[in-house]
């Protein structure tokens, strides 16, 4: 018999999209990076210090952009405006 998927079994995880606790381990330890670190001054570093190493990571991006599936919608999509409630409406 066929176990169901969405269910978890005595002593299994659940993996891909609903695993949780790899969602805490995640949320935990990019929290304790930003309080830990100064992004701005790391994001400064990365930054080209020529025109020549800005042409090159151009070009990396540019081939790794050729392998990929295609760019997250949601980087694009702009939030839509919530509707207004409405009066005598339930929550």
């Amino acid at each position: 018999m066929a176990k169901s998927k969405g269910k978890k079994s005595s002593g299994q995880k659940v993996q891909g999209e609903g695993d949780y606790e790899a969602t805490r381990r995640y949320r935990k330890r990019t929290t304790e990076y930003l309080r830990g670190h100064d992004v701005d001054k790391e994001a400064r570093r990365a930054a080209p210090r020529s025109r020549q190493e800005a042409k090159d990571m151009a070009a990396a991006e540019t081939a790794g952009r050729k392998r990929a599936k295609g760019e997250d919608p949601a980087l694009r999509r702009r939030a839509a405006p919530r509707p207004a409630a409405r009066k005598g409406a339930r929550h």
